[in-house]
């Protein structure tokens, strides 16, 4: 597999700048619990040594990873960008521009940003960071990019109908490629973004758009809910109800036999938390059954020792996504279903400290998805960490 067909993550975009285009930076929300300020310090120190670590992996052509793939160098760019240790008012580092650069000489004439392939996961990253970045000689780059993602959009039939159970998705961009949750995921979030950043630059315009509607029956039918979802597969039992699955017809997870004789596929952490990202990108009530089905899911299988379901395999991925949609939904404690009461920032933070190695990355043993590449493993936990410092 190549390296960025797995690089199933996003970014840390969350709220616009000024109109001076000062970089986006992660929110913030009022002033530091007391009670947080230690774990705020030492979130801070494991940051510091993440970023000087991951720096130092830059190549002198000013990306990291592979040249095809711009999608790993955007990440790096993101975390580099977004470091809450360095001063607001300092000029970032060399390597940001040297990135930023790399990034832009890899769109093509239909406006997507990628290499050899994978087009659309690699013009979903890129084109978030260039929003981070937030300077004006992007904004064209950004429409463009805008425009091929919402190209990408499976197409349906002359009614506007679904008429396959991929319609409504995006895959990765390639021929061969359907509709799957992890590259949806990313693209929503990539667009919902670019919504906020286009609004605020009179010239430009949001008259194209994806069909949010189709996007969320897409969606829903990766979710195990037969009340929402006609797919043979689709399980009621507690196991798996309100969870999520790669795509239609297929778990990362596997499947299992049930009693009645019926086979289902079973749910797991991460594609549940990208799926509960995917509904609230296409802005679904948090009141909505199917909303509210995917976090009973996710708080009944909590853990920060393995991503539910598949144990350390995408471990990382998994802590990203969480962080993000926890954040997102301001949930600051969570109570699991034998009534515990669970700080989970600082769980996954101090999860995150123990995991860190004495050099400043981060890589997971179990190398599937490529989680043994301590640079793209590192860029997840920055990217967590920071999201944390910023809610802590």
């Amino acid at each position: 597999m190549i390296r960025i067909f797995i690089l199933i993550t996003v970014f840390l975009l969350t709220t616009l700048a000024d109109a001076q285009r000062k970089p986006l930076r992660s929110i913030t929300t009022g002033p530091i619990k007391p009670s947080n300020l230690s774990l705020k310090q030492e979130v801070e120190h494991a940051i510091v040594k993440g970023v000087r670590w991951l720096e130092e992996q830059q190549s002198n052509d000013g990306l990291w990873g592979e040249e095809e793939y711009p999608a790993l160098t955007a990440m790096a760019v993101s975390v580099i960008i977004n470091d809450p240790t360095r001063d607001s008012s300092d000029p970032l580092p060399p390597g940001v521009d040297k990135g930023l650069q790399f990034i832009l000489s890899k769109q093509q004439s239909d406006g997507g940003i990628y290499g050899k392939g994978l087009a659309s996961y690699n013009t979903s990253i890129s084109m978030m960071t260039l929003m981070q970045a937030n300077r004006s000689e992007f904004d064209s780059v950004i429409k463009k990019a805008r425009r091929f993602l919402i190209n990408q959009q499976s197409d349906f039939d002359a009614r506007g109908k679904a008429d396959n159970t991929f319609d409504g998705g995006i895959g990765y961009g390639s021929r061969w490629a359907h509709s799957d949750l992890s590259n949806t995921y990313i693209a929503l979030e990539a667009l919902h973004y670019a919504e906020k950043y286009i609004k605020r630059n009179p010239e430009t315009d949001l008259k194209l758009d994806l069909d949010w509607e189709m996007a969320i029956s897409f969606i829903q039918r990766c979710q195990n809910r037969p009340e929402s979802n006609s797919e043979d597969w689709a399980d009621s039992s507690k196991a798996n109800h309100g969870g999520f699955i790669y795509f239609p017809g297929s778990s990362m997870a596997g499947e299992q036999k049930l009693p009645n004789g019926k086979i289902a596929l079973r749910s797991y952490g991460s594609m549940s938390y990208a799926g509960l990202l995917s509904f609230i990108y296409a802005k679904m009530e948090p009141s909505d059954p199917r909303v509210s089905a995917a976090r009973q899911w996710l708080v009944e299988n909590y853990s920060i020792d393995e991503n539910p379901g598949l144990g350390a395999q995408g471990m990382f991925y998994y802590y990203h996504t969480m962080a993000k949609a926890l954040t997102v939904l301001e949930e600051d404690i969570l109570v699991l279903p034998d009534g515990t009461k669970v700080a989970w920032r600082e769980q996954l933070a101090k999860r995150l400290f123990d995991l860190q190695d004495s050099k400043g990355f981060w890589v997971n043993e179990n190398g599937r998805w490529w989680e043994k590449d301590p640079v793209l493993v590192s860029c997840y936990a920055l990217l967590t960490l920071e999201r944390l410092y910023h809610t802590l």
